[in-house]
């Protein structure tokens, strides 16, 4: 780990933007070096600046987060917009999670469906779930039970717990799927497990920096 880490340093410092940002994660997450926060976003602004969009959405990620730099919403929507414009799914579902929360940018639920739709055809899990959500309680979009029951099933697939309950419950209901209380089951106990792990281990929130 250390020797990956002075590898990518040389190449960093070279300007290569990959490594740069590949550093900041180093950084960021303690891999092969101290955690540094603020190097963790010196690095992500230095890839950021040649236009490469996974450090654009790591960037974007420490502003909205408070993480080595002081939290600016304003700024987090900045940068997970430049990530999100080069079809960078997760800094499209950030941003349209910033949209749906009015964080850093005006209230915009058909913006948020908008960019949570681009992000899960790209298959973005988060974004899947969060598309289907906006099905079911018909936010900044008509209300489609169907729609919903096919957007938690693809987060679901992917092993998004609340996603794995949500769709449980569709079972139990009959709302967007016919009922079947066996699958029912088999979600809500899916759902179990992965919430009993991340509760354990601690999961990253709705906004996310693209190495999680």
């Amino acid at each position: 780990m250390e020797q990956e880490f002075s590898v990518d340093q040389r190449a960093a410092e070279q300007g290569d933007a990959a490594a740069q940002e590949r550093l900041a994660n180093c950084y960021l997450n303690g891999k092969g070096v101290a955690k540094d926060p603020a190097k963790a976003v010196f690095w992500f602004q230095k890839a950021a600046a040649q236009g490469y969009a996974v450090a654009e959405t790591g960037l974007g990620w420490c502003y909205a987060s408070g993480v080595g730099t002081e939290k600016d919403p304003v700024k987090a929507v900045f940068w997970f917009q430049k990530a999100a414009d080069q079809e960078n799914p997760v800094a499209q579902s950030n941003l349209g999670w910033c949209y749906e929360n009015g964080a850093g940018v005006g209230r915009d639920l058909e913006k948020a469906v908008s960019w949570y739709q681009k992000s899960a055809d790209h298959g973005y899990m988060k974004a899947q779930y969060f598309l289907g959500r906006c099905y079911a309680q018909g936010s900044g979009v008509a209300k489609n039970p169907v729609q919903a029951a096919y957007w938690y099933q693809k987060a679901a697939e992917q092993g998004h717990a609340e996603a794995q309950y949500n769709l449980g419950r569709c079972y139990v209901q009959g709302s967007g799927v016919a009922k079947d209380q066996a699958k029912a089951a088999s979600w809500y106990q899916k759902a179990a497990i992965r919430d009993t792990l991340r509760r354990s281990i601690g999961w990253p929130c709705a906004i996310i920096t693209a190495a999680a």
